[in-house]
């Protein structure tokens, strides 16, 4: 019997110790993740991490900023592709995801000021219906790689390739520029223009 209940223990011990340690590494990564960063990644000089933010949706339906630290990247297209992987790992903190689960990132490529994203048809084929939540999906998407990149002014999203692609709702043959409008008020003091979203004709 009581080498049994030394078994029991040396199980038990171990275990509880690995949830306080994983439970406390998780605790501070939520914390983190209200903490918006001050300078831009570009700025973050030469540490082994950078901190940037990514765009999820709110409790009332508008793009919210979550910060996050990644390891460092070497060249804009490397970076793009890093904000893309945390983006699609969807928020650790209290904000909703917007993408779609299992959605997976094709290609991922820079040219002039312009990132290209090529996503499978497993986006559009699986996001909520509705213009708005399409809208908030691909900002989400547009101002993650904007917000984080600043050589970076535009971004084009194409599905399985094909450069005329287009959801339900929203025209994606041309490329976006970040729409901060989308933003609760508090999140983004600074808020350019929004450019003007194309519809797809039905």
């Amino acid at each position: 019997m009581k080498h049994k209940r030394r078994i029991g223990a040396d199980i038990i011990v171990p275990f509880l110790l690995a949830v306080v340690v994983f439970g406390g590494l998780f605790l501070q990564k939520y914390r983190q993740a209200s903490v918006l960063p001050t300078v831009p990644p570009a700025q973050q000089g030469t540490a082994a991490v950078r901190k940037v933010v990514l765009f999820f949706a709110d409790h009332e339906g508008r793009l919210a900023r979550e910060a996050r630290e990644t390891e460092r990247c070497s060249t804009p297209t490397d970076c793009a592709r890093s904000l893309l992987d945390e983006l699609f790992s969807g928020p650790v903190g209290d904000f909703d995801d917007l993408l779609p689960e299992w959605t997976s990132i094709n290609d991922v490529t820079l040219a002039g000021d312009t990132v290209t994203v090529d996503l499978d048809r497993v986006f559009s084929e699986n996001l909520p219906s509705g213009s708005s939540s399409e809208m908030l999906a691909v900002y989400a998407i547009v101002n993650t790689i904007c917000a984080n990149l600043p050589e970076v002014r535009q971004v084009r999203i194409t599905i399985d390739g094909d450069p005329r692609s287009r959801l339900r709702h929203l025209d994606l043959s041309e490329p976006l520029e970040p729409n901060y409008e989308l933003e609760a008020p508090h999140q983004s003091p600074v808020r350019p223009l929004a450019p003007p979203v194309r519809v797809a004709p039905r």
